[in-house]
């Protein structure tokens, strides 16, 4: 199932959002050797202290982490802008309240073995960013933002999901760091079911408010 976990309910998944940082730094350091902050086994930045939303792939029981994103408001403090400035042109700007921005996307490919052994590392991301696009209809958020290693593009694309890219830097790992755009309607969120060939809500109450989820 899917859970989004916001501040005031941090206390009541400590074990998934300690399993959360674990596949982080396994991902974007170990596997990525991106240049992020490590503690022992866990990776956690400045922004995981801002209170931002975490969208949480679990199993039913919610004691199995599979996987995550991390959803952070550009009108504050935000990696995209702080960290990541370099991969968008200097005249653009992303901050607006309608803007969010999407980062640390990661999955813990043996318990993605486990609980769902249909489904490749791959799918398991777009059904994350389903996800996500449950949310931002929910919440009001027309644009999100990320930033990405190029071959993701195809992975977005394989999902349905319509990314366009506005920039990218060398520097921070292996390879090139791109930013991109996703605008979120309910267009896409129908394509992304169909291509991930999803026909219930993900999110628990998702389908309440949006109008044309089907369409």
């Amino acid at each position: 199932m899917f859970l989004t976990i916001e501040a005031d309910r941090y206390h009541a998944y400590q074990h998934l959002l300690f399993h959360m940082h674990k596949t982080r730094k396994v991902v974007f350091h170990d596997r990525l050797q991106w240049d992020v902050p490590v503690t022992g086994d866990v990776e956690i930045d400045k922004y995981d202290r801002l209170g931002p939303v975490y969208l949480i792939w679990c199993d039913a029981s919610a004691k199995q982490f599979i996987g995550s994103m991390r959803l952070l408001p550009t009108t504050g403090p935000a990696l995209l802008d702080e960290v990541f400035r370099a991969t968008y042109p200097s005249n653009v700007s992303l901050s607006a309240p309608s803007i969010w921005e999407v980062t640390r996307t990661c999955v813990d490919d043996a318990a993605l073995a486990l609980h769902h052994p249909e489904k490749t590392p791959a799918m398991a991301f777009g059904m994350i960013m389903l996800a996500v696009c449950e949310w931002c209809l929910l919440h009001g958020v027309e644009t999100i933002v990320t930033n990405y290693e190029p071959y993701l593009a195809r992975i977005y694309r394989r999902a349905g999901v319509e990314v366009v890219e506005i920039g990218r830097a060398e520097g921070y790992g292996r390879y090139p760091v791109c930013c991109g755009m996703v605008e979120i309607s309910c267009k896409l969120l129908a394509r992304m079911r169909r291509a991930l060939d999803v026909t219930a809500p993900l999110l628990t109450g998702s389908v309440a408010g949006i109008e044309g989820y089907a369409a």
